[in-house]
């Protein structure tokens, strides 16, 4: 018989934890920072020593924002051209100018985001 012992693991809450990724907190006490660098994760809270360093992230992040800035931007680009005219050379420079602020404003808590959630499902290396 094996003894499992994650029925005996204090359960995490998955919307707090992805809050706290979100606005760049350490996913288990809420007080250290996420991100010393703009996109490189601690490796452990500051605050609280837990270990940070076991996310696997990868590129899902990336999917998220490109998804979030298609739902963004495209009704925009349709409802902006539909109101004003603006000559196709201004929307050349004003719209891959935008996509990448929101691009780029979007990554960090996103990346916070899904490591928050990594945590709190004890997922790849947070299963300790």
């Amino acid at each position: 018989m094996q003894n499992d012992d994650s029925s005996h693991q204090a359960t995490r809450s998955a919307r707090d934890a992805v809050w706290r990724g979100l606005k760049g907190q350490c996913p288990a006490c809420g007080e250290g920072r996420l991100f010393p660098r703009f996109l490189k994760p601690a490796t452990s809270c500051p605050q609280c020593g837990e270990a940070l360093d076991g996310h696997q992230a990868d590129d899902f992040p990336s999917y998220i924002v490109i998804l979030l800035l298609g739902h963004i931007l495209i009704p925009t680009m349709i409802e902006v051209n539909y109101l004003f005219d603006i000559p196709l050379g201004w929307q050349s420079i004003i719209w891959p100018a935008m996509a990448l602020t929101l691009a780029l404003s979007m990554i960090q808590p996103v990346k916070g985001g899904v490591i928050g959630y990594q945590w709190a499902r004890r997922m790849h290396g947070f299963a300790r």
